[in-house]
């Protein structure tokens, strides 16, 4: 079944004022009333998706990690899963296109499937989101205290693997939660604004540390073929392969925006694509600039101390700190973007009676337009998370890799869904704003929905896998070597028992809310009469 909303036939530039009624009118065309301020354009569309990814902060994080195992080699990792994840964010750019709607993956789910698997896409999403935002706070401890010592707080010790990093971790990263939350909760605008600066300031410094590293290289790629450092075969490449995973998610954070976004049928598919490219690309020549750049590949410092010994070392203590300053403004603007996107899912959930305490998280302030609740759960949360690097220093991998798993399993259960959806038929069309086709990946769309699926679902298995070597090293925390099997476990147990006591009652609520605050038709029944019809 095809159905056109009513922002389909715009012209290609209408007035603000029009523009943002007729997206009104399409967002209440699936049941919805417009109360996010819609104020972002394409660049801050795609600035959403990009600080997520953000490249230098998850780049800096763990390219020792990454190196540690895999050596030199481990640089192919990362166009390899650069082509997993554009088939990912492919199929989601079609799925933007027809549904931009906040909550993403969790809408989009649902209308493909059916609204309880919907549901659990979505609590496995939010709560992976939540872990993303404690881990990208984490990334502090790997710029900070290389620009000055008096951002050691705990201790001595820097390295996020020793105890005294990572306790200071846990206290730079609770800091930055308490910022970002804030900004959370000022008007989106000035979330959007921040969003826009740091982006640009980031990819300005990044590009400046690509060209320097490779203006210093002092070897060939081919040592990415014939190694020359640590790292072993197939095997640690599998786990060398967790830095690029890490890095190339969030990039669907631009249709998470889309009722806040502008034409977002036009923009949000273009500006997913073009933030995961972009992100990709940069990151993949920033890792081999890195290679080409450090002193030495086999003195260990590459596995401990990662880029930031190879800028310091190579650029000078000056330039070198100056560039880790700008990493230190990506942490935080990635930071802010990863919260600003779990608030969106908690919101789009609560707003469809779906989450406990809905009531309060489903409501936005007419003020900034924004939702305060989701943002200061969604903080109080990740740093309670943070609180687990006093315990131990392996558990800041623990806590990256759970939220790699937490996000890939959700995505794939959307692209699941999507391919039988496609193998019984076709996606909706339709026509954009501008009166263009929806995108569409054509013929093309059953193998990349397909290479899609795959990818994620080995990609996951191999994250959670429970190798002791990588999430248990000095022994003694064997619940750190399964914490990603038994974290997800307990979301799925909570998520259950929750659902057995409060979902009959949530979805009659949800029924007679009729044209309520946001609740003109839950998203259970939007989908219970046409599946993957649209609103």
């Amino acid at each position: 079944m095809t159905a056109t909303a009513p922002s389909d036939h715009l012209r290609d530039d209408p007035p603000r004022g029009a523009g943002q009624a007729a997206d009104a009118a399409g967002l209440a065309g699936f049941g919805y009333r417009q109360e996010l301020h819609r104020s972002m354009g394409r660049y801050a569309s795609f600035a959403a998706g990009f600080s997520f990814i953000s490249v230098l902060t998850t780049v800096f994080q763990f390219f020792a990690f990454g190196y540690s195992f895999g050596g030199p080699r481990f640089f192919w990792t990362w166009p390899a899963v650069l082509i997993g994840q554009l088939a990912v964010a492919a199929c989601f750019a079609e799925l933007a296109a027809r549904y931009p709607i906040s909550g993403a993956v969790y809408q989009w789910s649902t209308r493909l499937s059916n609204a309880v698997f919907g549901w659990y896409a979505g609590w496995i999403m939010v709560l992976g989101q939540i872990v993303v935002v404690a881990a990208a706070a984490l990334a502090l401890q790997v710029v900070l205290p290389p620009v000055w010592s008096g951002f050691q707080l705990v201790g001595t010790d820097t390295s996020p693997l020793s105890s005294d990093g990572a306790a200071n971790a846990a206290v730079l990263g609770i800091a930055l939660l308490v910022l970002t939350t804030a900004v959370n909760l000022l008007d989106n605008r000035v979330m959007s604004l921040v969003n826009r600066v740091g982006v640009t300031a980031e990819i300005v410094g990044a590009v400046l540390i690509v060209v320097l590293l490779f203006a210093h290289a002092d070897r060939g790629a081919s040592v990415t073929v014939h190694g020359g450092g640590a790292g072993g075969g197939a095997s640690a490449l599998f786990v060398g392969a967790f830095a690029a995973a890490y890095v190339m998610i969030g990039f669907d954070s631009a249709g998470e925006m889309s009722e806040e976004t502008r034409q977002p049928r036009r923009v949000a598919p273009r500006t997913i694509l073009t933030a995961l490219t972009a992100a990709g690309v940069l990151a993949s020549l920033l890792v081999l600039a890195a290679l080409l750049a450090a002193p030495s590949l086999t003195d260990g410092r590459l596995g401990t101390d990662g880029l930031s010994y190879v800028l310091t070392s190579r650029l000078g203590s000056g330039l070198g700190r100056a560039l880790l300053c700008d990493v230190a403004l990506a942490v935080a603007v990635a930071t802010l973007a990863i919260q600003t996107s779990a608030t969106r899912m908690l919101f789009s959930m609560a707003r469809d009676r779906a989450l406990p305490f809905s009531g309060p998280l489903a409501r936005v302030s007419p003020r900034t337009g924004q939702p305060p609740a989701p943002a200061l759960v969604v903080g109080g949360l990740a740093a309670a998370l943070l609180l687990l690097s006093f315990a131990s220093p392996d558990a800041w991998l623990s806590i990256g890799t759970t939220c790699i798993v937490m996000l890939y399993l959700a995505y794939a259960m959307v692209t699941g869904p999507q391919l039988l959806r496609r193998l019984r038929g076709r996606l909706p069309a339709g026509t954009d704003e501008s009166g263009a086709p929806l995108f569409s990946l054509g013929r093309w769309g059953v193998p990349v929905n397909v290479l899609a699926l795959l990818y994620g679902l080995t990609m996951a298995v191999n994250l959670a896998w429970p190798r002791a070597a990588v999430y248990d090293p000095s022994g003694g925390h064997w619940y750190f070597q399964w914490f990603s099997p038994l974290f997800l476990l307990g979301t799925l147990a909570i998520g259950a028992a929750w659902r057995l006591r409060n979902a009959p009652q949530a979805a009659e609520s949800g029924a007679e809310a009729g044209t309520g605050a946001g609740t003109g038709a839950t998203v259970a029944g939007a989908v219970a009469g046409g599946g993957f019809g649209e609103g």
